[in-house]
């Protein structure tokens, strides 16, 4: 019997080596074909965990089998082949082979090929897409306060996002527009990044006000990341002179409190009247100035200058002294009581008043009704009366009444 030679052999395998792995590469994809495995891409941020799904409509018992992007077995089946704790079974049936990677990395990133081992080979190729997520924005450039006027240069920066985030500044809800990003690639990594820069004139109602730099990125999904920097603002005083009553009365003790809105906070304070000297009963103490006995002769225009180092402001305040009777607001509502209580008693007396009118008024008719009676032979009216009622004993009782 004829064997063949070697050489002949070593043809025939080399030759059913390279039709095999032309099988196991190949892309090409069947229609309708119950036996060709399907798979679908993902995108997972770094440190998440992502499914890799592989599915056939009808299986010949063969298996299915998950390599990553080196090309090493995971999975066969529901065997596991590489040694990463990382990588876990999900599911594995005649007709899915599902797997999991947790504590994911950038190297994580490429190709996953899932195979069935039919004949011929048939495959799918997943595609992993890792996002590096950003690091939490970093503000700096303003660390001191800054005079009303002056200008402001903020930098916010952003490391490890891939694809490179997108910085946003906000003062409160308003956004604000800052020069465009600035991205650097990071060496040996796949990731960038980010900064931002934002310049603005600051005003006094700048002062206490919160800029925040928010990071835009889809690994962060609907939220973000950012950082908050307050602002401080200096500028001169606002003056207000504040008196101690609405009533300043003459005899009484009086005060007149200057207020000066600034930052910081006036620390000199000087007192003046216009068009004159201060009364000699009168007191500077600071931010106060007090009367010990109000006079008519204080009345005038007193004026403050509140300084703060940064400027300083004046406010003016007019003082006129009432005499001491002079009716407080609370006593004019007590007048009000009062009269209110007066009105209902002359209402009430009125109203008794044309009662009794009434009642005087009929009685009276009833007088000239009994005259009436009598009058035709009577010489007089008490006669007329008499003979009205019929006899003496009954003229007596009228003119008693009538009395």
């Amino acid at each position: 019997m004829a064997f063949p030679s070697a050489s002949s052999v070593l043809w025939s395998v080399s030759l059913l080596t390279a039709l095999f792995a032309a099988v196991v590469h190949s892309n090409i994809l069947y229609d309708d074909d119950p036996l060709q495995p399907v798979t679908s891409d993902e995108t997972v941020s770094v440190g998440g965990t992502v499914t890799l799904t592989c599915r056939v409509t009808e299986n010949d018992n063969s298996s299915l089998q998950w390599s990553n992007t080196a090309q090493q077995t995971l999975y066969f089946g529901g065997k596991r082949a590489l040694r990463d704790n990382r990588i876990q079974l999900h599911r594995s049936t005649p007709t899915e082979l599902s797997i999991t990677i947790s504590d994911v990395q950038l190297s994580d990133e490429g190709e996953y090929t899932c195979s069935i081992f039919t004949m011929p080979v048939r495959t799918a190729r997943a595609t992993v897409t890792v996002l590096g997520v950003p690091g939490k924005p970093q503000i700096s450039g303003f660390d001191n306060a800054v005079q009303e006027g002056g200008k402001v240069t903020l930098t916010c920066t952003s490391t490890g996002s891939k694809p490179p985030a997108k910085l946003r500044w906000y003062s409160g809800d308003k956004e604000l527009e800052g020069r465009p990003d600035v991205v650097e690639s990071v060496p040996d990594e796949p990731t960038y990044n980010v900064s931002s820069e934002l310049s603005f004139t600051v005003g006094r109602h700048d002062d206490n006000s919160v800029i925040t730099c928010a990071v835009d990125h889809p690994s962060l999904g609907t939220g973000d990341k950012r950082s908050e920097h307050p602002l401080r603002v200096l500028f001169s005083p606002e003056v207000e002179i504040q008196p101690e009553s609405d009533l300043p009365r003459e005899g009484e003790k009086f005060h007149l409190h200057c207020v000066g809105n600034g930052n910081p906070e006036p620390s000199a304070y000087i007192w003046e009247k216009k068009d004159g000297e201060l009364p000699p009963l009168s007191k500077v103490d600071g931010a106060y100035l007090r009367f010990e006995m109000l006079n008519k002769s204080d009345n005038g225009v007193y004026i403050c200058h509140a300084d703060n180092g940064i400027g300083n402001g004046q406010g003016e305040y007019t003082l006129q002294v009432q005499d001491p009777t002079a009716m407080s607001p609370s006593s004019g509502v007590d007048h009000a009581v009062i009269g209110g209580v007066v009105a209902v008693i002359v209402f009430i007396l009125l109203c008794l008043l044309i009662v009794l009118g009434r009642y005087l008024i009929r009685h009276k008719g009833t007088y000239l009704t009994h005259e009436a009676k009598g009058s035709d032979d009577a010489p007089d009216a008490d006669t007329a009366i008499i003979n009205a009622e019929g006899g003496h004993s009954g003229a007596e009782d009228k003119k008693e009444y009538f009395i």
